[in-house]
């Protein structure tokens, strides 16, 4: 019998990380999550920290897929309130913390990369979340860019764009009173769910996918 295909998750406690780790366990994969607060069996890791990133991977064990996908928006605000904490604390976790997990990942041969981006990359989030759409756009770019550069070692490397997504059921009512606002731009006039992304993750991670890399798949309802 052949050995189970193993996935990091990092931001598993909860969300679209907890909707993927659930996900890929029920086909039988074997999941390590990690999250900044550890608790419920996930690693505790700071992915701002490259030495705490390091330590994770080596108490994940041999991966077949990393899904990095913690992240954080920041307040709501318009770029010229931002403080200079929140604009380095967004650019620290969305990207530092994005290419520490990414080169791990790459120095230990796992084969799949999936990161996590937004639409947002594409609209910009005016008045709301510039800050954080610019970090996303940056994943954008390193997704491209490294799938690029690791073709040849056979890693694959895809990141999943999600539009307004019901990922925590404590901001539901929030989401649904987005939802109302907007849903003349979303073709599909509704909001997605966490397992609908954590579908996506899995496919790029799967053998199914195993001729795509340097893929930014929406799922996003159109928008």
């Amino acid at each position: 019998m052949s050995e189970a295909k193993s996935a990091l998750v990092t931001g598993g406690a909860r969300g679209i990380g907890a909707a993927t780790a659930r996900l890929f366990a029920a086909r039988g994969w074997r999941v390590a999550t990690a999250s900044l607060g550890g608790g419920n069996g996930s690693i505790r890791a700071d992915v701002r920290d490259e030495a705490q990133v390091a330590r994770m991977f080596e108490a994940a064990g041999r991966l077949d897929a990393v899904v990095i996908n913690a992240g954080i928006t920041g307040p709501k605000t318009r770029l010229a309130a931002a403080s200079g904490e929140v604009l380095r604390g967004v650019v620290a976790t969305n990207l530092l913390g994005a290419l520490y997990c990414a080169r791990e990942a790459v120095r230990r041969e796992v084969r799949s990369i999936v990161f996590l981006s937004s639409t947002a990359t594409r609209l910009g989030s005016p008045g709301q979340w510039v800050h954080y759409a610019a970090s996303k756009g940056a994943i954008d770019v390193l997704t491209n860019g490294l799938a690029r550069e690791v073709a040849g070692q056979g890693i694959r490397v895809n990141a999943v764009a999600p539009g307004l997504t019901l990922s925590d059921p404590a901001q539901a009512e929030a989401i649904a009173a987005r939802l109302d606002g907007m849903k003349h731009e979303i073709p599909m006039a509704r909001a997605g769910t966490a397992e609908e992304v954590a579908e996506a993750i899995f496919w790029l991670c799967s053998d199914a996918a195993s001729y795509v890399t340097g893929a930014v798949l929406p799922v996003a309802g159109g928008r």
